[in-house]
């Protein structure tokens, strides 16, 4: 971790889309011979609620030609999960980060398939910084950078510095494309006119805060400014344009748990706050409201309110006490997907329908590991 880090782990799988991919699910939970995704024989990817070694097919990512989905990162129209905490192998408990686990959306009822996935590794895609591979590797935020029709997944890492004068960016982009998010990632390159100060560049915003229908990046600067990046963005990382970080916002940058537009004037708005605040607690922020230049008219109070988790599942093979943290609530507040989790060995990520106690679809992150 880097010093003074305060990242949030973030899933892809949220807002509007979430709905229909998880209403597709629900139709889903039973086969034909009558035994649930939640228990009994795997069938077609779906998995019974595993907290060890699962054994689940792999299935290649199918490709895609592009769509509007958000977190949509091959294309074909289904909105994807994006998983940063992964368990780990017995022999690799102090190791580097397990990496970013994402699994992919598809059009049978289940809405996501376990066995439609793909693990993300700083050694694997991660891009080097003074010739050093990052070691911490997790998912920011998500959107088409670059306008193709595929979303790319904006990845923060740990580079390495002296402590020195200004900080190396640590943020990376890995762009998707017909077969998911291949190769290597780049660097995000921010102008030296978008920076301010010593802080480490952080908290990714993804929102089109000029209105012009492209994606922008906010992200944040020292003594509570907002770098500025309007996009599209090449695929070497750079934004369209840049401008002097914006005042008066910070030091943590959110997106509206709502509609990212709050007042309806055509413009994403931008949430910031004091300190980070767990996902699915009660909060207060203010809002930076968008603009023809983008972020900076003050906006007010803005209310992250919580979320009632459905009671924990049980964590198979677990001897202790699990914990069970919220992955992502779908806007509506009725779509949840939890983990619960015991050390760096045992967990289970559960999609849980509206105002359901039961999750629809279960399974370990340890299918990654295979």
């Amino acid at each position: 971790m880097r010093p003074g880090d305060t990242r949030v782990p973030t899933a892809a799988l949220t807002g509007a889309a979430l709905c229909t991919a998880l209403a597709l699910l629900l139709t889903g939970c039973s086969g034909s011979d009558g035994e649930s995704a939640g228990g009994g024989k795997a069938k077609n990817g779906d998995t019974a609620p595993l907290a060890g070694r699962a054994s689940v097919p792999k299935r290649p990512v199918p490709r895609g030609d592009g769509s509007e989905v958000p977190a949509d990162f091959n294309g074909d129209g289904h909105r994807d999960l994006v998983l940063n905490d992964l368990v780990k192998a017995p022999d690799a408990i102090q190791g580097d980060d397990a990496g970013i686990g994402i699994v992919y959306g598809s059009d049978s009822p289940r809405g996501v398939d376990p066995a439609v996935r793909q693990t993300l590794t700083p050694a694997a895609n991660g891009a080097a910084t003074d010739g050093v591979l990052p070691a911490a590797f997790d998912a920011a935020a998500s959107c088409d950078l670059d306008g193709d029709g595929f979303s790319d997944l904006i990845v923060s890492t740990d580079p390495p510095y002296d402590g020195l004068g200004r900080p190396p960016v640590p943020l990376q982009l890995l762009f998707g494309g017909p077969d998911g998010i291949t190769g290597k990632a780049v660097v995000l390159k921010i102008p030296a006119k978008a920076r301010y100060g010593d802080d480490w560049p952080d908290h990714p915003v993804c929102g089109d805060f000029d209105g012009d229908g492209k994606p922008d990046l906010a992200v944040s600067a020292s003594a509570g400014q907002v770098s500025y990046l309007r996009g599209p963005f090449s695929r070497a990382g750079a934004p369209r344009a840049a401008t002097a970080p914006v005042p008066g916002a910070g030091p943590v940058l959110y997106a509206p748990t709502g509609k990212a537009d709050t007042n309806g004037d055509g413009y994403d708005d931008l949430v910031y706050a004091t300190r980070t605040h767990d996902p699915g607690k009660a909060a207060k922020g203010k809002l930076l409201l968008g603009g023809p230049r983008g972020p900076g008219q003050p906006g007010g109070t803005y209310t992250f309110g919580p979320v009632d988790l459905p009671p924990a599942p049980k964590l198979p093979g677990a001897a202790g006490k699990p914990t069970t943290d919220l992955v992502e609530a779908a806007r509506s507040a009725d779509f949840i997907v939890t983990r619960t989790h015991l050390g760096e060995e045992k967990d289970l990520i559960a999609l849980y329908p509206p105002k359901k106690d039961t999750p629809a679809l279960s399974f370990s992150t340890s299918i990654f590991l295979e």
